[in-house]
């Protein structure tokens, strides 16, 4: 019988406490990816990655999305937003003063960061002046498509400008062959078709991979206009905040340790 008063693990801790989740947490922690990339990653067989997706599913830790490539695939997205918070309550429930102290940036080279969708006139060019926008001239940010639209998108210029107060007057989609031969420290995919087609560039950049809806072919389809693209842009915005600690890492002090005589 537990002890009176001793009270269960949080739930995140719970979930997350198995070693197959914990590996899946992590490896969709660097981006979306599928199941079939899933199941060489962590090494397991595929129904047990799909029964363990559920239960990260079914906690509202992970989200599932058709592939845009190949509708009869999914591409699976981990809420860093949720884990967060669960992450906040667990240590909150041990005890309240186990925070995250603040750090201090570790000095480096500006990362440059190439963004890929496919007609770079929505999500490719939002992601590139939302994270501008956070980090200045920190960070070398550009963006292209595979085959790129004459002029970036009404409703994207529109939305950047109301939300967030950046304009993009003049700006222009660029081909993704006018990049090659550049290096970029990080190569971010928005869109599932031109992930497919990505070029390789020199240095071996990491890949990262957002599986996120067009919103313009969305418009197109009748099913909603400048409010998909005000929806698009605020979940970019949110990974161009999880994106930022990872461009950035910060130093972490770590307390004294008590000396004992």
């Amino acid at each position: 019988m537990a002890p009176s008063g001793e009270s269960a693990p949080p739930p995140f801790v719970r979930l997350a406490a198995h070693p197959v989740r914990w590996r899946l947490l992590s490896e969709l922690a660097r981006g979306d990816l599928r199941v079939r990339e899933l199941v060489t990653l962590v090494g397991e067989p595929q129904n047990l990655v799909s029964y363990h997706l559920r239960l990260l599913r079914s906690a509202g830790l992970v989200s599932a999305r058709r592939s845009s490539f190949d509708g009869r695939d999914s591409y699976y997205h981990l809420d860093l937003e949720r884990c967060a918070h669960a992450l906040a309550d667990a240590g909150a429930a041990l005890h309240p003063a186990l925070r995250v102290p603040p750090g201090e940036p570790v000095t480096s080279a500006a990362p440059s960061v190439l963004f890929m969708c496919t007609g770079n006139s929505a999500r490719s060019p939002i992601a590139e002046a939302l994270l501008r926008h956070r980090v200045g001239g920190h960070a070398e940010v550009t963006s292209a498509g595979s085959h790129p639209r004459a002029r970036l998108h009404p409703h994207a210029a529109q939305v950047l400008r109301r939300r967030y107060g950046i304009d993009l007057a003049g700006w222009r989609p660029r081909h993704l062959d006018t990049l090659i031969g550049r290096r970029f420290d990080y190569v971010i995919s928005l869109c599932d078709k031109v992930r497919e087609v990505c070029p390789d560039f020199d240095g071996h950049p990491r890949r990262v991979h957002w599986s996120i809806p067009d919103p313009a072919a969305i418009a197109d389809a009748g099913e909603g206009g400048y409010p998909v693209f005000d929806r698009t842009a605020a979940e970019i915005d949110t990974r161009i905040r999880h994106l930022q600690p990872v461009l950035f890492p910060v130093l972490v002090p770590v307390p004294p340790r008590e000396v004992r005589p």
